[in-house]
């Protein structure tokens, strides 16, 4: 399989998650969005939405991480991301879906470069705006994890899901747009127990083939 990513993307960041912790490996193959190699007419053929990350399975392409993480889990079932019981599924989808869903789209590349160049914000609105949604959904995210009486060492139990595999690559984009952590603890422990994992360690940014 070819996995056509970037290294600082954090949809492509939560996909390379997703595929370690279920041991499966890929040919890597960037997509520099630094140069906008994703608007390419070779790219568009991959994929037309001319996004990362897309997954060339060898039989077909998939787009959009959060589908191609269902099909993970699907033909790959174990180890498992989602729990057993119908209603902590719900509540680790929930979770995933803060990042996935009310973060990350307003915060992403294409919004931040809309912003620069049509809208005239310098780098500190760009900062403030990211700081302004990412602290929305980690104080909803750090109240709902510190609730649970059950919760383990991560977002969910203790052993990885798909909230952690959306929550990791958020805690970084945070640190680079200069975001406080230190305000949600509970979030800071389950980044830790995350990155004493092999999988967590080789899907980071700063480790992949593309990364400076």
């Amino acid at each position: 399989m070819k996995l056509y990513n970037f290294f600082r993307s954090s949809t492509s960041h939560r996909l390379r998650i997703a595929l370690n912790l279920k041991g499966i490996a890929t040919d890597y193959v960037a997509v520099d969005l630094r140069v906008d190699e994703q608007q390419n007419d070779d790219f568009r053929t991959v994929n037309p939405q001319q996004l990362v990350p897309a997954l060339d399975t060898g039989d077909r392409v998939m787009i959009q991480s959060p589908a191609i993480i269902e099909w993970l889990e699907e033909q790959h079932p174990t180890p498992a991301l989602l729990p057993h019981n119908a209603e902590d599924r719900a509540h680790v989808r929930a979770l995933a879906a803060i990042v996935g869903c009310d973060i990350h789209p307003i915060n992403n590349r294409r919004i931040l470069q809309t912003l620069r160049k049509q809208f005239g914000a310098n780098e500190e609105a760009i900062n403030a705006w990211c700081d302004t949604w990412i602290t929305a959904g980690f104080d909803a995210y750090e109240a709902l994890i510190a609730a649970d009486s059950r919760r383990g060492r991560f977002s969910f139990g203790d052993t990885p899901t798909l909230a952690d595999v959306y929550l990791v690559p958020q805690v970084e984009s945070a640190r680079r747009f200069n975001v406080d952590l230190t305000q949600w603890p509970h979030i800071m422990a389950v980044e830790k127990a995350c990155m004493a994992l092999e999988a967590f360690q080789k899907a980071a940014p700063g480790q992949q083939p593309d990364a400076g």
